[in-house]
């Protein structure tokens, strides 16, 4: 399955509204974003991480 940009993936609802509260709206969003700012974020733990890299990944994409 190839992730879309313009949403993000299945990370659970708690991560997914600290990044959305946070500005990151979009898997887009994320491009460049260091993991720590991500990881400091309440609810986005190593779990949701390594899915968002997984799926940035699928777009020559990355975390910073």
């Amino acid at each position: 399955m190839n992730a879309s940009l313009d949403t993000l993936p299945k990370i659970g609802a708690p991560a997914t509204r600290a990044l959305t509260g946070a500005g990151y709206p979009t898997l887009r969003d994320l491009a460049g974003v260091p993991r720590a700012e991500l990881a400091a974020l309440h609810g986005v733990g190593p779990k949701a991480l390594g899915i968002l890299q997984s799926a940035l990944e699928q777009h020559d994409l990355s975390l910073g």
